[in-house]
């Protein structure tokens, strides 16, 4: 008996609802749950289903997150979660496991996250974290940017945070958007986020390899990394480790073009603010959402300038052969 496609998403009243394809629907599959893929209760299912494809969690599961795991009657495991963490204070902070590797494995869940500011983080989200055992923060964000607006952590200790500032222009977002307010598009041209997206690869090779070394390290994991929106910077390195692991091409662009989801709402009252200043959304479009263009041009610049994620870290990021087995190893299952 054969699980496939295992996914976690949530009904139209907000309760978790589980889905599979079986190769063979007349024999049971068991569900289990836990706060983390590592405190799972194998011992007590909280469903065993025989004939079906799906099993709806009477749970919302807002104040904690949840990992099920999937078995088959031959004893096949997989383990699952809803992408998006629900937190009052971020809007894309994403768990970055489940995806498939050219190789069949997958990248573990519960270990690397990607996320928008954590400016605004409440105490119940803080509970959240540390329910998920979270070990390290990573901003990208500019210098007037972390000061404007500072990651709101625990203040217990239990969250390590560094600061590593990229930036492909000369110019921070928070004047980008001041520009934007005033009408000033003009430096928003077709090439122009593209050339950001290229410019963060090679400018910052040693940012993303200091990131890997920190992730290669058990004791720093959980760990998140985030920007503003959680999309470009964000995104460039979420593809560079995606590329890294395994995972092919077409998965990174979709991953990337998640934040445009989750970012929808949001998305839709920015471009009302900027419209009251006279700036239409067609102009503004590209720099405020996860550019598709961008994503590809980035994966494109990696293959044909470097070779593989993996000579760009060995040459560019100055990583060692031995960290990306470690990487590749614990990350992977």
């Amino acid at each position: 008996m054969s699980i496939r496609h295992v996914g976690v998403d949530r009904d139209q009243d907000g309760f978790l609802k589980i889905s599979w394809v079986s190769d063979h629907q007349d024999r049971t599959v068991s569900i289990y749950s836990g706060n983390t893929p590592d405190d799972i209760d194998y011992l007590n299912p909280i469903a065993k289903l025989k004939g079906k494809n799906e099993f709806a969690c009477k749970d919302r599961a807002f104040d904690f997150r949840r990992y099920f795991s999937i078995i088959s009657e031959n004893g096949q495991r997989i383990i699952s979660a809803e992408r998006l963490v629900h937190l009052e204070g971020t809007l894309n902070f994403r768990d970055l496991g489940g995806y498939k590797t050219d190789t069949g494995k997958h990248v573990k869940w519960g270990k690397i996250f990607r996320s928008d500011s954590l400016s605004k983080l409440t105490q119940k989200d803080h509970f959240i974290l540390n329910q998920m055992g979270l070990k390290t923060v990573f901003d990208f964000r500019g210098k007037a940017e972390m000061e404007r607006s500072p990651d709101r952590l625990p203040r217990d200790g239990s969250i390590v945070f560094f600061h590593l500032p990229v930036s492909s222009h000369s110019f921070d977002t928070l004047s980008a958007l001041e520009r934007l307010k005033k009408g000033d598009t003009g430096w928003l041209t077709e090439s122009f986020m593209r050339d950001g997206y290229i410019t963060n690869i090679d400018q910052y090779a040693q940012t993303w390899g200091m990131v890997m070394n920190c992730l290669s390290i058990a004791e720093n994991r959980p760990l998140v990394f985030h920007c503003t929106a959680g999309k470009d910077r964000t995104g460039t390195f979420a593809a560079l480790l995606l590329l890294l692991l395994g995972v092919p091409e077409e998965t990174i662009i979709h991953d990337h073009g998640i934040s445009n989801f989750f970012l929808a709402d949001f998305l839709e009252k920015l471009f009302a603010y900027f419209k009251t200043y006279g700036v239409e959304r067609e102009k503004i479009n590209p720099y405020l959402t996860a550019p598709k263009d961008a994503i590809i041009a980035l994966l494109d610049h990696i293959r044909k300038k470097y070779g593989s994620a993996e000579e760009y870290f060995l040459r560019k990021a100055g990583l060692k052969s031995d960290t990306i087995q470690v990487l590749r190893k614990d990350l992977l299952e």
